[in-house]
């Protein structure tokens, strides 16, 4: 038989997934930034912030990226984006076409791998299938990492469940978790903030909204995404995704601002 592949053996398969895994994964449990939910938010604003040669990781519960950007609105995987946030496309390299005047719609898998494909050549690494357990705080209550644990132990029968999550460190945390907005939620359990919970859809004053009230909700916690609506009772956009993008851009902002203080 006429060999193609080099000549490795099964065991080299498995070193070399669990030593660069290892590695990695060392190196990134402190970061400059850390980002909670891998959706259209997350991903540009880890974008921009990695190729600005910060240290970003994005955790991410399910074993995909991307969030609702794949497959759009009604399981019909076209993605619709109001004026401006076409120009981010452009950046991106994504074709769009515009339906009527100020709306573009484009593929949702192109521009997710798009946005993805970016993310990574930027230098932003990722942890999926890990989901956020808890914020670490320190003086102050101030947010200075998180703790996590794999998605698949909340599968698990409930009497052997006590897998102890770990804590990475970080210098800004951006909750990106959509409606869920689980970082700011743990604040709340906590009774140092009070979330409204995001109102009916109202497409037109809902993505202005998000894309104004991104930024820190909490000494060390940014907000972005949804979980803007979700914390201060904004109006939901449904499937249009330009405020994501653009509420990404203004979290990296947010972010530039605290690390360079």
């Amino acid at each position: 038989m006429e060999r193609r592949f080099s000549k490795v053996s099964e065991k080299d398969v498995t070193r070399a997934i669990v030593s660069e895994f290892s590695r990695e994964f060392s190196e990134y449990v402190e970061s400059d930034c850390l980002i909670i939910g891998g959706g259209p938010s997350g991903l540009m604003a880890g974008k921009i912030l990695a190729a600005g040669g910060r240290r970003v990781l994005i955790v991410e519960r399910n074993n995909y990226l991307g969030g609702g950007f794949w497959i759009g609105g009604y399981l019909m995987n076209k993605v619709t984006f109001r004026h401006p946030a076409e120009e981010v496309l452009q950046e991106l390299g994504v074709p769009y076409q515009e339906v009527t005047k100020g709306l573009f719609v484009s593929d949702g898998p192109y521009a997710t791998s798009k946005l993805i494909a970016a993310a990574c050549d930027a230098g932003v690494k990722f942890s999926q299938m890990t989901f956020f357990d808890d914020l670490v705080l320190r003086e102050e209550n101030r947010v200075c990492g998180a703790v996590i644990n794999w998605t698949p132990i909340r599968a698990l029968p409930r009497e052997i469940t006590c897998v102890d999550p770990v804590a990475m460190e970080t210098k800004v945390v951006i909750d990106a978790t959509g409606h869920d907005a689980c970082c700011v939620k743990k604040l709340e359990e906590r009774g140092l903030i009070k979330t409204k919970g995001f109102g009916a859809m109202w497409v037109e004053a809902s993505e202005d909204l998000v894309v104004e009230h991104t930024g820190e909700v909490h000494p060390g916690l940014i907000v972005a995404g949804m979980a803007v609506a979700t914390t201060y009772g904004l109006p939901r956009m449904g499937p249009t995704f330009g405020a994501m993008l653009l509420s990404g851009k203004q979290a990296a902002e947010e972010v530039e601002k605290q690390l360079n203080k």
